[in-house]
């Protein structure tokens, strides 16, 4: 039997998941990328439709299209919406290899058998993360990598092509030289002094004579990949030996109310990361890096594995309170969890006092709805303050912040000490 691989490549993927919040956008040609300096990102198919390209300098899209608009990118959101679509992926198949942030193959040899098809595995795969991320895919489905992300490319935007093991001469020999790998324009213009401008033309021509043209191995690639020969295989990824965030701040801190509010985002991701992976850990892990760029680690390990934000946060504040600073100044700070088990090995002994639901049921009921909503769906308000108002006395003031649902009532001073405390 031979493989069945598969290559999902996200449409336009920073343009879309910027337009996710900016639904005001859709339909008009948008970037991401610099304001009036730097490149080209990410383009919108708007955008696309007059020129725009990746990579192209952020000046000469103004010039194709003088109405453009341009975002600024948020890496940080791009990176939480890529975990959470390589997250779908596993759901379908343990191979998978992540090619870049948007883009990875997919051995699903395995699963045909549970799933039906790789048509049925394409279709559902490309449903959920449109359900779950509001965005598109493509998928391009072959015998090997090479033949996949050529059918990929040619369903864009939003399609799903399927090429039989029997089919990839028909589909590949009309494509133009310039579509095979390692084509550039460089090999592209050599090939075309040779009179071989067509996939066919290439395929037809002795191996010999491309050995003679570009030397013995880059002869010997483009006469297999002419005939869509690829013997590379999908490489699964390795298991993780720990999982951790960490943030350089934008200004030096001293506070220790800050300190303890930054461990606390830093153990969110944190804790969000492990259960997307569906393991738990035992040792929690802090780093502080201080102004003169030295850095001090501290490591602990918690009773029992645990994936919950408020218990790897508890023994961060406890390492950080250990070390008894005072007046130093912090510039980045880290939270890493380490003696990682899967979820489905590990065994929690629950406490006689524990209830039957807490945040390990809140935080999956998070997940979901940032699964579908986008990270910045729910946030505990604490972390959607500016660093100077958290640590300020507030007024009595009854408020809803954004991404959060319960009222916060009395003042603020009282409960600043806790950054776990809800709004």
């Amino acid at each position: 039997m031979s493989r069945v691989v598969m290559h999902v490549d996200m449409d336009a993927f920073y343009a879309s998941v910027e337009l996710r919040q900016r639904p005001d956008l859709v339909g008009r040609p948008m970037i991401v990328g610099g304001a009036t300096r730097g490149v080209v990102l990410s383009a919108s198919y708007e955008a696309r439709a007059h020129g725009i390209r990746s990579g192209m300098s952020v000046a000469a899209a103004r010039r194709l299209c003088p109405t453009l608009v341009s975002l600024p990118p948020r890496m940080e959101d791009y990176s939480a919406v890529s975990r959470s679509v390589m997250a779908v992926f596993d759901r379908f198949t343990p191979v998978v290899e992540a090619a870049s942030i948007d883009e990875a193959f997919l051995d699903v040899t395995g699963s045909l058998r549970m799933f039906g098809s790789a048509v049925a595995i394409g279709e559902g795969l490309r449903a959920a993360v449109a359900d779950e991320q509001q965005i598109t895919c493509s998928v391009g489905i072959g015998p090997n990598k090479f033949v996949a992300k050529l059918a990929s490319q040619a369903c864009k935007p939003d399609g799903l092509l399927e090429v039989p093991a029997d089919g990839v001469v028909e589909f590949l020999h009309p494509l133009p030289v310039e579509r095979l790998w390692g084509v550039g324009e460089a090999t592209a213009q050599k090939l075309h002094r040779l009179g071989l401008r067509t996939v066919a033309e290439l395929a037809h021509t002795p191996e010999e004579t491309l050995r003679r043209a570009f030397g013995p191995h880059a002869g010997s690639h483009l006469a297999r990949l002419a005939w869509g020969r690829d013997e590379r295989v999908v490489v699964g990824r390795a298991p993780e030996r720990s999982i951790g965030s960490e943030h350089t701040l934008a200004a030096d801190i001293v506070d220790p109310v800050q300190v303890r509010r930054e461990l606390l985002r830093m153990a969110d991701r944190t804790a969000t990361r492990l259960r997307r992976a569906g393991v738990l850990g035992r040792t929690v892990t802090i780093s502080l890096r201080f102004a003169d760029f030295t850095t001090l680690t501290r490591s602990g390990t918690v009773p029992g594995p645990t994936d919950v934000t408020e218990e790897i946060y508890a023994q961060a504040v406890a390492l950080y309170a250990r070390l008894g600073l005072q007046g130093v100044r912090i510039r980045r700070v880290g939270v890493r969890v380490e003696g990682l088990v899967e979820r489905t090995e590990a065994y929690r002994q629950p406490e006689l006092t524990e209830p039957d639901r807490g945040w390990r049921e809140a935080e999956a009921a998070i997940d979901a709805a940032t699964r579908r909503f986008g990270p910045a769906a729910v946030q505990r308000a604490v972390l959607t303050r500016a660093p100077e108002e958290a640590g300020r006395p507030q007024r009595r003031t009854e408020q809803v912040a954004e991404g959060a649902t319960s009222r916060r009532h009395g003042p603020a001073a009282d409960r600043r000490e806790d950054p776990r405390q809800p709004a």
